[in-house]
């Protein structure tokens, strides 16, 4: 990981299961270069840990708002997270 990494958990909510949010989510972040995981959650919304160089993490978020076709995002909601919590890898966990 460059020195310029970081870290986000971040809370989608909208119409964001079963619309193959967590497939495509997975896909974006592989594309970008990304580690982390996603999952869905019991209230309905998907959480994901985003990890990896500053400029990929911001782009995520700004594609986290976009969404597979049949979703309808209604926020996405970033918090600072520790670097080490994040796999080698980007994960569907959930």
């Amino acid at each position: 990981m460059s020195a310029g990494g970081k870290a986000v958990l971040v809370r989608v909510t909208g119409r964001v299961q079963g619309v193959g949010f967590r497939a495509w989510a997975q896909r974006q972040a592989i594309r970008l270069g990304l580690r982390g995981w996603v999952r869905n959650e019991p209230d309905g919304s998907v959480s994901a840990l985003i990890a990896g160089p500053n400029e990929a993490v911001a782009g995520m978020l700004e594609i986290l708002w976009q969404g597979p076709s049949g979703a309808h995002v209604k926020s996405v909601e970033p918090a600072a997270a520790d670097l080490s919590h994040a796999p080698a890898d980007f994960d569907i966990t959930g």
